[in-house]
Parts: structure tokens; sequence; C-alpha cells
């Protein structure tokens, strides 16, 4: 399965070899220093596990190593320091483009499980309905979460949904809060891109103080202006319409201004008594741009705007969150009861562009709309206990958890106003309708168990079950079984098998909205409906309830620990996904056949070309292996090195699709629910199968050294139309570099992101007909930007 590819794996062990044999004396630890002795939270209910002791994959990243990247955004970050982590970043892809989803393993972004001091964290109102990675989901804004507020981050790449519920298919990612009662530190960066555009302005600040004799907070802001960036090409479209050979695009990062701010606090009630809580509020505004119209497609565009038009999508975004809880001791138990709530609103408008159904019919050739909003949000109650008992039979004591847990979640969708869905609505974005909005609702009630122990000095196991009933599907429930040996303090080996799902959001069951796309096989725009599953349209098509994706999850894992400055991993996975909710092909209903049987069932298609609607069509199969490698070296001129080497390898495939339900076998069209681009490419293939990265830290004195070195393996882009119009985008190195020099209690850095200037192949004329302009695709992993170089100065107290 894997053996073509373990040749990059076999030099990563040799790098990571060599690494190890050199003779070094004891490393002192610095901020940056690979995390070999750190203790984790993730993944266990025991207290002082250490990375390396775990019984499931885990590696953690400290806030300076992820100031060392260079980056402002928290998943572009991680990504590059986190080789199964993959962060796309989509252009010219929608609302998509600014709110950007970070995968785990290639998986869906939804598949992630994200926990803020071991709290869920509430997702995104928005839902990716463009063919990007991560199609179909509704992930959590990571971006909303300040970077100057984080003290480290603990990723766990194994299934987890026994202990964390919904979600946690392909891992979790838990952010750890600072909580200093004193010091702090302001940041100020500033940076451009190569090309000369997309400058970054970046602020952040955060300090602890004291609450009096029993207490601690930490205050933490983020502030950011980023330019948009454009890759576009010449539009080689229509020889003497508007723009013709000129760049009439924007293909790149979106316009983003936002502001956030986090606090998190505790106070000693008593000596077993503590309360704690922290919260969040991030403000952001994002501007994107959809295809360049050149007149050419309609009179109308002709007669209101006769030089084009370049329609523009302004989103603003609030998200709000607040955890309050009480911990303490009774009678020896550990308890903990807490309240979290967390909420996103997505206000949506189309700007500088143009409603022809509006303009044919009233002569108002309006450019700005109001196109309506999406909110989402969760509670959480949660109430756990736990203990250590002696029991009969074992020789250490059984570490026991328990609890029990409510969720409410909330999804709403607002029209928005009248003349934005006039007709096929605002080109671009067409207006939420009445029809769209609506309020939903549910409920979760979960409880969940948890058992470790030692059974001997060298052996540990660990068993967890959990029950979720939600009241709109039903119930849930999980499993697990996690377990390491310990050969000896160097050889240690560990696996775990497990269940899990992933229950369908609120967005997914619910959903609706008119969108104005460009379909490249034909050259021509069409208007593309996505209807909610209970939809009069949608079951005529043949949607059906939605039901939860259930998961089974095996891992088997080498630990390695020759000296207490080297440390080496390997751990190899299968991830099988049934029931994987997706949305279903875009169905063409334009044809006669289509007009025919919608009409006779009491439907017009008028307005639109085509329809889709998610479904549970697909199963699939993930098979991979990480490798990480940890080294510490201490020069004897008093110079530091700090090395890591990572890998990692995923190949997903779909091993099932489920036949056309009965109302679209029946109905004569001739349609597939799943067509071939999403069952080679989006869900499979559209994702690196491998990334490699090698990472190391020099300092001496008050100086400075970081680089990065990450190779990004190929990718495929599929098209609906066939093989031949396929397209594999070659592996990439993309090579960051920083300096840094301190002075006082001043720190100046001077570095550079991809500074081999690395791009992505450039879309092909055959897979990309007359529209060459769009000449890089949206699924690059490291976007299409080439080299990006920038100022920091950061005072500390």
């Amino acid at each position: 399965m894997i053996k073509g590819r373990f040749k990059q794996c076999r030099l990563s062990l040799a790098v990571v070899a060599v690494v190890a044999g050199m003779q070094a004396q004891a490393a002192e630890d610095s901020d940056t220093t690979p995390q070999l002795n750190a203790v984790v939270v993730t993944g266990t209910r025991s207290e002082n596990r250490t990375v390396l002791e775990s019984m499931q994959p885990i590696q953690v990243v400290s806030s300076k190593t992820l100031q060392s990247t260079g980056s402002n955004e928290l998943s572009e970050a991680l990504s590059r320091l986190i080789p199964s982590l993959n962060f796309p970043r989509p252009a010219s892809s929608g609302f998509t483009g600014i709110i950007r989803p970070v995968q785990m393993r290639g998986l869906s972004p939804d598949q992630v499980l994200v926990l803020v001091n071991g709290k869920r964290r509430h997702t995104s109102a928005f839902l990716n309905t463009n063919v990007t990675q991560g199609r179909g989901s509704a992930p959590v804004d990571l971006g909303a979460i300040p970077l100057s507020a984080i003290d480290h981050i603990e990723v766990l790449g194994d299934g987890a949904s026994a202990r964390y519920g919904s979600d946690a298919i392909a891992g979790v990612i838990n952010v750890i809060l600072k909580k200093d009662d004193e010091g702090g530190q302001v940041t100020t960066s500033y940076g451009q891109y190569s090309k000369g555009d997309g400058i970054q302005r970046h602020v952040d600040a955060d300090t602890g103080f004291k609450l009096g004799e029993r207490g601690s907070a930490h205050l933490s802001f983020d502030g950011n202006n980023n330019d948009f960036t454009n890759r576009a090409g010449p539009d080689n479209r229509n020889p003497g319409a508007p723009g013709y050979g000129s760049t009439t695009y924007r293909l790149g990062d979106p316009d983003i201004t936002n502001g956030k701010v986090m606090l998190n606090a505790e106070y000693a009630l008593s000596d077993d008594l503590t309360a704690y809580g922290f919260a969040g509020y991030n403000k952001s505004t994002g501007d994107t741009w959809d295809a360049f119209r050149n007149g050419r497609a309609s009179t109308f565009d002709r007669a209101a705007h006769p030089e084009g038009y370049l329609p523009r999508l302004h989103a603003e975004t609030q998200d709000q969150s607040l955890v309050m809880g009480l911990r303490g001791l009774l009678a020896d138990w550990k308890w903990d009861a807490s309240v979290d709530y967390g909420r996103n609103e997505i206000d949506l408008s189309s700007r500088d562009t143009l409603n022809r159904y509006l303009y044919r019919d009233t002569g108002n050739a309006q450019q700005n709309f109001d196109d309506g909003s999406l909110t989402s949000s969760l509670a959480v109650y949660q109430l756990d206990f736990s203990n250590e008992l002696a029991v009969p039979l074992l020789s250490n004591p059984l570490s026991v958890a328990f609890g029990l847990e409510y969720q409410h979640q909330t999804y709403q969708e607002s029209s928005g106003e009248a003349n934005s869905y006039y007709g096929t609505g605002a080109e671009g974005f067409s207006g939420l309708k009445p029809g769209d909005s609506g309020s939903y609702r549910r409920d979760v009630v979960a409880q969940y168990i948890d058992l470790e122990t030692n059974l001997t000095d060298k052996w540990r196991a660990s068993v967890a079950l959990r029950h979720d009933d939600y009241n709109d599907f039903g119930g849930a429930t999980t499993g697990s079984f996690s377990s390491r040996y310990d050969f000896n303090p160097v050889v240690a080996v560990r696996g775990s098998v497990s269940t899990g799902y992933r229950a369908p959001s609120l967005a997914q069951q619910h959903y609706s909205a008119t969108t104005s796309a460009l379909n490249t096989s034909i050259n021509a725009y069409q208007d593309q409906l996505t209807a909610s599953v209970d939809s009069p349209i949608a079951r005529l098509l043949g949607a059906e309830d939605l039901k939860a994706e259930k998961s089974r999850n095996i891992s088997l894992g080498l630990v390695l620990q020759p000296t207490d400055d080297f440390s080496a991993t390997l751990d190899v996975y299968q991830i099988n996904i049934n029931d994987r909710v997706t949305l279903s092909s875009n169905l063409n209903v334009q044809t006669a056949a289509g007009q025919a049987y919608l009409a006779a069932n009491g439907i017009a298609t008028d307005l639109y070309q085509s329809v889709r609607y998610f479904t549970n069509a697909v199963d699939t199969q993930t098979r991979g292996v990480d490798l990480t490698g940890q080294h510490r070296y201490r020069f004897d001129n008093g110079g530091r090195l700090n090395s890591t080497v990572g890998y990692s390898y995923s190949k997903t495939r779909v091993t099932d699709i489920k036949d056309n339900p009965t109302a679209l076998a029946q109905s004569g069209l001739n349609l597939d629910r799943i067509d071939r681009r999403d069952r080679y490419g989006v869900l499979t293939d559209s994702t690196p199968r491998s990334k490699l990265s090698f990472s190391t830290d020099y300092s001496k004195d008050n100086w400075g050294l970081h680089a990065n070195l990450v190779r990004y393996g190929s990718f495929l882009a599929v098209s609906n139309t066939g093989a031949a119009y396929d397209q594999r985008f070659d592996a990439k190195w993309v090579l960051d570099l920083s300096t840094s020099y301190r002075y006082t209690d001043w720190l100046f850095t001077v570095g550079g992101d991809n500074v081999t200037d690395a791009y992505p192949d450039k879309r092909n004329s055959l897979n990309n007909p007359g529209h060459q302009n769009v000449n890089y695709i949206s699924y690059s992993p490291f976007g299409m930007n080439g080299a990006f170089y920038y100022l920091k100065a950061t005072y500390s107290w």
C-alpha cells in the first residue's frame, strides 16, 4: 500500500539517524526546544503523561514555535509544522477564500475536533459548497483565536469520539491558552510578497496579572490587516470584449481585516475549589472576488456595464466564546462543572455586481446587495469526575473518569434584501431567499466512562466508552481501546482501536442557497441551487434524511528515545468511514426531460440550471503513516541547535458508492448522484498524499536562526469531462528562513516565507478551456503567491 512511498520515509529516518549520532552535551531547554517531555492532557484523563509516554500519537507545538513560522494565521502556522495537517488556500471560490479550513490526514475539515483548554469549540456558520478541499463542511474557524493567547497546542493524531464525541474521526486539536499572572509582550510586523502586493500589517499584545492573592488572568489581543493578492493571467476569452488581453480577474488571497481578543482567568475560592473561565471575541471583514463578467454573457451585462464588472463578495464575521466553570475536590474525587457557549455570525453581501433579472424587468442597475446572514451557536453543559482507585487484582491504581454532557446546537439562515434574490439574484452570490431562511436547533445528551491503568510496570492500557443521543436522528455509541508496552526506557510500542462518528451538522441538513458559478467545461455561467435535504425539489431528485458518519480506526506505533535529547515516533493507521456526508453532483435539470419531470411535480426550473443536496452516498478508507523525529544539540561554543523532521503519507480511496436512491433512479433523468470529480478527486486526490518537513532552530548569545523546509507531494485535479482532462500537479519544495537578534527586552526578526519562490504548476489549457486567466488551481497546499518577506519587532517585559 505505502511501499512505493517509503523512499521519502527512509530518507527522513536517515536524517534522524545522522542527527541522533551526533555527540552532544546535555541541551538546555528553551521556548523553541522540541517538546520531548511536555505533559499532555489530550487523549487521556490521567495526569502527568508526557508526549513520549502517550498511548496515542500526539504532537505539542509551543507558542514560540508557532511564531517562528512567520505566519500570523494559526491554521497556516500549524500546517507548516505538522505534516499531517493541510491548509488549502482557495482563491476565486466564493466565501470559502475568507473562511479557510484545515485538514488532518487528508480528511474533511469537519472530521477534526477542536478544543480550547479541553472544551469543545463551536463551528463556523459558513458552509463550503465550492469545489475545493473541505467541500460540504462547516469547520471550526481557527482564525478567530489570537496567536498571542496560545501557550501551546496539542495535536492528537487518532480517533477520539469515545472520549470527546462527534467530529473526532481524524484527530483532535487542543489549544491551550496562556495563564501566566505576570509579564507580557507586544509584537508588530510588516510584510509583503515579492510581486509587490499582499501587504500584511500585524500587531499583537498579551499580558498577565494577578487577581488579588488567589487568582490570575491573562489578556491577549491580535489585529491584522492583509491586502489581497492577484496571480490571474490575461483574459483571452473573447477577442474584442472589454478587458481582452488584460488582467480582469483577481486570483489569490482575499482582503481581510480582523481584531481578536481573549481573556483566560482563574480564582481559588478555597483550597479545594477554583473558579475558572475564558472568553474570546473576533470581528473580521473580508473581500474576495468572483469571475469577471465581460458583457458577452448577457445583453443586460453589456447594457448596464459596457466595460464589464468584477463582482466582490463581502463577509463580516463576529465570533464569540465564553466558558465558565468550577473545579474542586470532594471525598478524594476531582470534579469539574462547566458551561461552554460559542456563537458565529456571518453577514453576507455582494458588491460591484448586477442582478440581471432586476435590471431587465425594472431598469434598476443596483450594484451593492445585502445577501443575508448565517448564524450558528453551541452551548455545552458538562460535569466530569475523576479519581485513582485501588482495585483488587490490579498492581497499580485504576484511573477512573466519567461524566455527563448536554449540548444545545442552533443554526439560523436569514434572508437578504428583496433585490438581492430577485430572479436568479445578484451575480456571484444570490441573496438568501425567504424560502431559504429558517431557524433550527437540536439537543444532545451524552455519558462517558474512561478507565486507564498500568497493568504491569511496562504495560499500560485504556478503555473508553461513550453514548451520545441526538433528538433529531438518534444515538451513537462509540468505544476505544489503547495500549502501550515499554520494552525498556528506549523502545516502546503502542496501538489503538476505536469506533467513531460525526453527526451531520444542522447546516448540512438545512442550508439552501442559489449561486452563480462558471462551468469551465462549456465556458459559461450557471446558476446552481443547493437545496436542503427536506425540500420538495431535493426529495424529487433523491434526497434522503442524513445519517451520522461512522468510523473505525486502527493504529500501531513505535516510540524511540535513545537519549534525553533525541526521540522518534512512527505510527501507521487505517480509518474506514461509512456514510460520509458530501454534496451530490450538480444535477442538471435544464434538459427537456428534467424540466418535464419537475414541472409534472409542480416545480418550475427556469431560475437555475442544476440542483445539488447533501447525501450519505460514499464510504471511504484512509491508510497512512506518520513519522516524527526531534533532537536537541548543544555546541561547545554555547550555541544550541533544535531540529525536527516529520513525514506524513495518507491515501484515501472510495470503497463504495451507494446506488442512486429510488426517486432519482425512477425519474428517467439518467443522472449520477455522485459524479466523477467527487469520486476520484475532491474526496481522494485533491490533497497531497505525502508531506515531508525539516525544521531547525539555532541560537547563540543574542542571535537566532530558523529554517523550515517542506516538500508538498503531488496532487490531482479531476475533471467531470473525462480522464483526458485530468491534471497531475507536481510536488514542490518550499523553504522558510528567518534570523533574529535580541537587544535587552527587544527581539528583532527578518524573515522570508517560500524564499525559493515556489508556485504550483499552471493549469493546462485542456483542463481550462477558454479560461486561461484562472491559471492556478485552488487546491495548492501552499497557495499561489510566491515569496513573502517580513520584518517583526517584539518588546517583552
